[in-house]
């Protein structure tokens, strides 16, 4: 009886190496091809993967392990729960992999309306007759926070790191309108609408 149990147990031990390696695939996926937003950072996406990989482990498993016993009797409990796990496991991946997949359109879009956006800005900054020279000079050091779906505020810092040429980019229209912010303040990404 005690051999039976152990082969079952070595048969049904999938769960805990599973969680570890698509713990690290779910990380690599998170960061590589986010669900949401641009992604998250290395630390912030194994988080999400672990939490991802225990919600599978300690929910859906024990539940696919009830429907597999129903099916197959024989199997012992544990055993059942431990597939139902390394199921649960793979589909969440699978699930990742979709949305990630789903969501790379959208990425790529934002991806495409910033490097337009900082085009246009560097275009308008050469052949504005009025920019002065130090805006010119430190075009290099320009920075962009989002205001919206088509809106950026791009700003040149000026000589003095106080003040800055800011500029409004709506990239909603081709080429993207440039409009100059009154506002000579530089961006502060922590209280902007766009968020950091």
């Amino acid at each position: 009886m005690e051999l039976t149990r152990l082969r079952w147990r070595m048969r049904g031990a999938w769960q805990w190496p599973s969680f570890a390696a698509l713990t690290v695939a779910d990380t690599v996926l998170l960061h590589e091809l986010p669900i949401a937003g641009e992604g998250p950072g290395w630390f912030p996406a194994l988080l999400l993967a672990t939490f991802f990989n225990w919600l599978a482990v300690a929910v859906a498993g024990p539940l696919l392990g009830l429907l597999l016993r129903r099916r197959r009797p024989d199997l012992p409990g544990v055993v059942a729960s431990d597939y139902g796990g390394t199921v649960a496991l793979l589909a969440t991946t699978a699930i990742l992999v979709a949305i990630g997949l789903a969501h790379r359109p959208a990425i790529e879009a934002r991806r495409d309306a910033f490097s337009a956006q900082s085009a246009a800005v560097r275009r308008w900054v050469a052949t504005a007759p009025d920019v002065a020279a130090e805006f010119r000079r430190n075009i290099d050091r320009a920075d962009s926070v989002p205001y919206g779906e088509h809106l950026y505020r791009t700003c040149i810092p000026a000589d003095d790191g106080e003040h800055a040429l800011c500029l409004f980019v709506d990239t909603a229209q081709s080429p993207p309108g440039i409009r100059v912010d009154s506002n000579r303040a530089p961006n502060d990404p922590m209280t902007s609408p766009g968020g950091p």
